[in-house]
């Protein structure tokens, strides 16, 4: 089943299984906090600028 062998390990199966379930909620949890490139693209970082500019 496994790519590296013809017949994997039930430990290894399960360190797999549990592996991939942790990159998938580690996934969710970075899509809930990601800010899209509009929100982080607005003027007000170009006005911070201006200002400092003055």
């Amino acid at each position: 089943m496994g790519d590296t062998g013809p017949v994997e390990g039930r430990g290894e199966q399960i360190q797999q299984a549990e592996r991939e379930a942790a990159k998938r909620r580690i996934l969710a949890l970075a899509e809930e906090e990601r800010i899209p490139a509009e929100e982080t693209t607005r003027a007000v970082t170009d006005r911070r600028w201006r200002h400092g500019q003055q």
